[in-house]
């Protein structure tokens, strides 16, 4: 099998990057668009360690893919996954020295052992807008100097607006929409998961509860048993989690259904996502050892939804840029674009050159790994934080061969040794 690639940006190590302890960002630090994302892949990540969203940026279906960094599946295993591996070692490194490489590759696989679980998605926050027409002068972006991703467009003279981010300090998303005329904003939040899970509203709120599987195969592996398994009594069964979305508006109706919130004649909403799951360290069954999530999403929802949008946004931002404004590089005096990124990356690969667009690469890669390694979380994993499959490609897992080396070999280079701490 091929070597999995590792999601994060890495280095272009030819690059020069001047280092201090704190330096203004470029001006050229958005991946910005004129078109909503097609698939996942074009969608625009956020995270802040914890959780993580894949912003789609659609107009009268907006969707916000969602992950929460310790939601797997499987539990603790307390045996030696193949005891009998170091006694092939030696016979391997003779192999190898008499590059007798098929020998060696045969020997490797008798010191595997188990396979991995799964990096498991948390659900979908999708919002359903009300629309009088098509859209006009549509434009999203993430602007990774201050990790707020943007989208906007027009329809019959009024303006839409959604500015999202996922804050550290709060570890809750905040998703602000507005309308330029007065109470002509309309929409409905839902939210789903692709694992097993109930879905409630009440109070302006949508709580979703599931459970992870208790195991599931890694996706290259064809097997005739189920590759995702619930409940299984030999094994211990899958982590419970929970997703929280909180509605708040500054007029307008808010109506509570069974599943969802609906928001009627408003001109301002603000939105809160909370997770959490039962994870409780790599030793202890998450379903009879684990955490209480319902607590703990509970808390963190609480603590933010007394707080105004701007206050979320400056503590957001403050805490972001501590990392972020320590390095600032700079090619060829970075020579701004006016075209957005996708035709930028078209002419890049014919030849074109655009000193900006590799600067803005090389922050990429660093934006990435602040939003998905932070001091007290979970390390960055084989896609780093985001991930929509119930079986990811490698399992999303930590493969420490060299895609997990990979994923922090900017930690030191790049003036973020704190991020090293997961």
């Amino acid at each position: 099998m091929p070597r999995p690639s590792a999601h994060l940006i890495c280095l272009v190590w030819f690059m020069f990057c001047i280092i201090s302890p704190s330096v203004l960002a470029q001006d050229d630090l958005k991946l910005w668009y004129q078109q909503p994302a097609r698939n996942w892949n074009e969608a625009l990540p956020l995270g802040n360690g914890h959780l993580g969203a894949m912003v789609f940026g659609g107009v009268a279906e907006e969707r916000y893919q969602l992950n929460e960094a310790t939601l797997w599946s499987g539990g603790p295993v307390n045996t030696n996954p193949n005891p009998a591996a170091p006694q092939y070692l030696a016979a391997i490194r003779k192999a190898l020295f008499e590059e007798d490489y098929q020998v060696a590759e045969a020997l490797t696989k008798k010191m595997q052992g188990l396979f991995t679980e799964s990096y498991e998605p948390l659900g979908d926050l999708q919002l359903k807008q009300e629309l009088s027409g098509p859209p006009t002068a549509y434009y999203r972006d993430l602007d990774i100097s201050r990790a707020v991703a943007t989208t906007r467009f027009t329809v019959n003279g009024v303006e839409y607006t959604r500015e999202q981010f996922i804050s550290a300090p709060q570890r809750v998303m905040i998703i602000r929409l507005t309308a330029s005329k007065k109470g002509a904003l309309n929409f409905t939040a839902l939210a789903t998961s692709p694992l097993t899970a109930k879905v409630q509203a009440s109070d302006n709120q949508i709580v979703l509860k599931g459970n992870a599987p208790s195991h599931t195969d890694p996706s290259y592996l064809e097997t005739m048993e189920l590759p995702v398994i619930y409940n299984d009594p030999q094994q211990c069964k899958g982590m419970r989690f929970e997703l929280q979305v909180n509605v708040k508006t500054s007029d307008g109706q808010v109506v509570t259904s069974g599943t969802g919130v609906q928001v009627s004649n408003a001109t301002e909403a603000l939105l809160f996502v909370s997770a959490a799951t039962s994870f409780n360290g790599f030793d202890k069954c998450p379903l009879k050892d684990g955490k209480d999530e319902h607590a703990i999403a509970t808390q963190q929802m609480g603590a933010a939804v007394g707080l105004s949008f701007d206050q979320l946004k400056q503590a957001h931002v403050g805490d972001y840029q501590k990392y972020f404004q320590r390095v600032r590089l700079e090619l060829n005096g970075n020579p701004p674009s006016a075209l957005p990124t996708d035709e930028r990356l078209k002419r890049y690969t014919k030849g074109e050159a655009d000193p900006a667009l590799e600067a803005l690469y090389f922050q990429f890669g660093r934006y990435l790994l602040i939003s998905a390694s932070r001091p007290g979380g979970t390390a960055a994993n084989l896609q780093g934080l985001w991930n929509q499959e119930v079986r990811p490609p490698w399992s999303a897992n930590y493969t420490t061969n060299i895609n997990t080396e990979m994923n922090y070999w900017m930690v030191e280079s790049c003036n973020l040794s704190e991020l090293h701490l997961p």
